[in-house]
């Protein structure tokens, strides 16, 4: 019988994003054509953490029907779970920074 490494959810790393680390992120997404607003690299942003969910399912699909990598499944889950911890980090930030906004006397 083998041993099957197990993990539990504190093991997960987690990510502190700095302003300067969030500049040179938008500055990676930036595609240089058309709309160049923060709305549009947002919607970007968007986008790719989509598209990288469409990706874990069809590699998870691929694997189900006999066809796909073990490996690639669980990298490509590893990224999906990546994405959405940092969209929800992102989201608490601005949301949190909306809240102390909304708090400063006028």
């Amino acid at each position: 019988m083998t041993d099957i490494p197990t993990f539990s959810p504190t093991s997960v790393p987690t990510m502190t994003i700095t302003p300067s680390a969030a500049a040179s992120a938008y500055a990676r997404t930036h595609t240089g054509g058309g709309d160049t607003g923060f709305g549009a690299s947002l919607q970007q942003a968007l986008q790719n953490a989509v598209d990288t969910g469409h990706q874990a399912d069809q590699q998870t699909i691929r694997a189900l029907s006999g066809g796909g990598n073990l490996t690639e499944v669980v990298t490509a889950l590893s990224r999906a779970e990546l994405t959405l911890q940092t969209a929800t980090a992102i989201r608490d930030r601005v949301v949190q920074a909306y809240q102390d906004i909304a708090k400063m006397p006028i």
